[in-house]
Formats: C-alpha cells, structure tokens, sequence
C-alpha cells in the first residue's frame, strides 16, 4: 500500500481538507440507545447489572465478591513486575507529577478601597472516577492511562481516586497496572469496564461509589456513556480517535515522518495520521518510506485500515500556508518537522499538543515527556484543553460588602436590577442602604 501525495490546490486536496476541517462526530444511533440502555439498568439495579455484563462482555465466570481489588491482589502484583518496568515506572511518575506540580491554584482575595472583599477558593472535588481501558483483553496493559489520569487528580488533591478497569477472561488485572496506581497512592480499584463502569461512577452502586469528575480514554461506548452522563458529573472530554499532523519542510527526515504517522495509524482503523509537506519530493520520500515500514509493524492490518481510509499526504505551496492549515484542523498531536520550530510555534493557535524537531516524537509525549497525553481530537483543539490538575477543580466566588460601600453601590445595582424587570432584586439592595 502507498499513500500517494497530493497537492493542496487540487480538487482532492480541497475535499481532503474540507473533511479534516469538519470532522467532529458523535457515536451512531444504534450506540446511543445501547449506552443509554446500559446506563439505566445499572441505575436501577447497581451491581448485579455491573456483573451481569461482566460475563457477557469480559470474564464468564466473575462475581459481585470480586468487583473490588482485594488487598491480597494489590499486594502478590509487585511480585509479578520486575525491576526494569519499576525503574521506567518511577521515571515516569516522576516527569509526569514534575510536569503537573506547575498546573497547581491557588485560592486568592482582593479588597477594593472601600473596603469590598472580593476572591475565589480554589477546591478540588471530593472524588474522581480514573478509567483505564482494558488493552486488548489485559494483554497491552495501559499503564500510562493510569498515570495521566491518577496523577493529576492527586496533585489537585482529590481524596478519593477510584479506578475503574475491566477483567480479564479471568477476573484478575494486569499486575503492571496493579503496581502502577498503587505507586500513585491508588488503592481502589474495580474490576468493571465499558459504558457500564462510567455510569457506575456517575450514579453508584452497593459497591462502587459516585464520584464528581470521571476522566479517562476509552472506546465509542465509553465516550458515549460519558457524553450521557455528562452534567451529572464533570467528564474531561469527549474524544474521538487519535490523530496526528506532521508539518515537514526540506530539511525533514522522511524514516522519522513515517515512524510517526504508522506509530499513530497503529493504535486503530479510525486513527487519522495526515502530514503536510511543503515540496513533492519530500512528500514522495515519506510514502516510499511508509511503504517500506509499514510490513514491520505487529499491527499492520490495523495501520493499513487507518491509512487507507483516513490517511493524507498534503503537498503545501509553503510553510506558512501548511501552519495555516494546521490552525484550521485543530490536531489532537501537531508535530513541527521543520528546520526552525520554534519560530513558527508563535503562529500556532490549536493543537492538543506541539511537539518540536525531528527528535520529538509523539511517544515521548504518550510516555515520559510529563505533559499529559489526555488531548482534545476531532478539532476540538479549538477551544478545549488537555487533561491536567484544572480538570479536578472547582472555583468558588467570594464577595463581602460593608454597609458604607453597598450604600455606595446600591443605586447602580437598583438600576441595573429594574432595567432588567427584577425589583425584587432592587430592593434587597435598598432595604438594606435606607434608614
């Protein structure tokens, strides 16, 4: 298979361009009214719901006993890891939590001269819901889906975390995944998954608790279900496929390019891997290179799918018009293969994530950069924001008046409230001003 350039001017350019631009969608009709289902009889019937669609789904033989990680488990885990993964493990927790200490709040006030108090407490919520999908049966364990989840929810200071994570046919975890919350001082664990563990931690069960925020990656049910329940509890995003956008001018390295856009279409058949090239030449260097890597991969079917059916190799007249483009398609992953990055990046408006020169690819990011990999797709870059320690806060107003400055104030505040036909808003300024 060859992915075969073309040029943005050109009718298919245009058509390409047009669907990257508007490429936002929900789960189909038929998923809706399963979720929707799902989430209902897990309202209704708690967790002989939960468990019932564990067997289905999961692990035929589980039971409601085994729902919540025993201690037992937590602990055999550590001896089923060595001590490399324990190595990489703390490297990893330790750039992502150096990353996120920054994002921290603080809660301030202000007095005005007349003595007016005015502020905001920064609080984090109670209790967030951490979901970790079951990477392809248990066998692909996500442990950096933990650590971007649980990690920044713990610095904003969120007393219970509860993680949420489907079985294996057997009803056990991945120990990997098991050490790896435990090392990020999570020890509530269920072994529960799909659309009926996110509405287990939006509406409760005898066992598993709601919570205020539910926040994790996760297929079409999944992010349906969150889409649903969304306004009962905070959720980080809904998410659409991974997708990639390489920027790459004559000094790119094409292996390095297409490394990038298979490592991307890997991951599913929906994945969107798209670059734009600003000469032919490079553009033809990158599908010859893709051609060459692609055989290599474990995945390759999958990555195959993904290229074929979303995949784009985008010839630009420049730069300037391919970051144009860039700003347009909002990409959750925007990497910069250009021999100056940094003095375009002012120029970049929307991107989930920038990553800069030919030696960042975007696995550093998914892994041990420190920023979080929890990134807005489907161009929602446009005006949402990645995963961080704000998405476990809540903002408080504060406002205190002495009597000299309501007094000072009360007329505009009548005059604001009559304007608007509320008077009794007028007057509970006045009754408070006049003798």
């Amino acid at each position: 298979m060859k992915l075969q350039p073309v040029t943005t001017d050109s009718p298919e350019g245009r058509e390409i361009i047009e669907a990257l631009q508007d490429r936002f969608q929900l789960a189909d009709d038929n998923c809706q009214r399963t979720v929707s289902g799902i989430i209902e009889q897990v309202r209704s019937r708690g967790d002989a719901a939960l468990v019932e669609y564990t067997r289905q789904f999961d692990s035929p033989e589980f039971r409601a006993e085994q729902l919540r990680v025993s201690g037992d488990e937590l602990a055999t885990a550590y001896e089923l890891v060595d001590d490399d993964f324990r190595d990489t493990l703390e490297l990893a927790i330790d750039r992502i939590s150096d990353f996120h200490e920054r994002e921290r709040q603080e809660s301030w006030m202000t007095t005005r001269e007349d003595g007016v108090i005015t502020g905001r407490l920064v609080n984090p919520v109670d209790a967030a819901g951490l979901y970790v999908p079951g990477g392809r049966g248990g066998s692909t364990p996500l442990v950096s889906s933990v650590l971007m989840n649980g990690i920044p929810a713990g610095i904003a200071g969120v007393e219970q975390r509860v993680m949420v994570t489907p079985p294996d046919a057997n009803g056990r975890i991945s120990p990997a995944l098991l050490v790896a919350a435990q090392e990020i001082g999570i020890d509530e664990i269920y072994k529960v998954g799909s659309a009926w563990a996110i509405a287990a931690l939006a509406y409760g069960t005898e066992t598993i608790p709601l919570v205020d925020v539910i926040v994790g990656p996760g297929n079409q049910y999944v992010t349906e279900a969150k889409r649903q329940v969304s306004g009962r509890v905070r959720i980080d995003m809904i998410a659409g496929p991974s997708e990639v956008l390489i920027i790459a001018d004559h000094t790119a390295e094409p292996a390095f390019i297409a490394a990038d856009l298979l490592a991307q279409a890997e991951h599913d058949p929906q994945a969107l891997a798209v670059c734009i090239a600003t000469e032919a030449e490079m553009a033809e260097a990158i599908a010859a290179a893709l051609a060459e890597q692609l055989p290599q991969l474990e995945r390759a079917e999958i990555a195959a799918k993904s290229l074929r059916d979303r995949g784009a190799l985008l010839v630009a007249a420049d730069l300037a018009e391919a970051i144009t483009l860039a700003n347009f398609i909002a990409a959750e992953h925007l990497e910069l293969m250009v021999e100056n990055p940094f003095e375009w990046l002012t120029r970049i408006r929307h991107a989930g994530a920038i990553f800069l020169g030919k030696y960042t690819p975007e696995a550093a990011g998914d892994y041990l950069a420190g920023p979080n990999h929890v990134l807005p797709t489907m161009g929602t870059a446009r005006f949402s924001s990645s995963l961080g320690v704000e998405t476990f806060l809540k903002k408080t107003s504060l406002i205190s008046y002495s009597r000299e400055a309501l007094e000072d104030d009360s007329p505009d505040i009548e005059r604001l409230a009559r304007l608007e036909g509320l008077t009794g808003h007028a007057r509970s300024a006045a009754i408070r001003t006049r003798r």
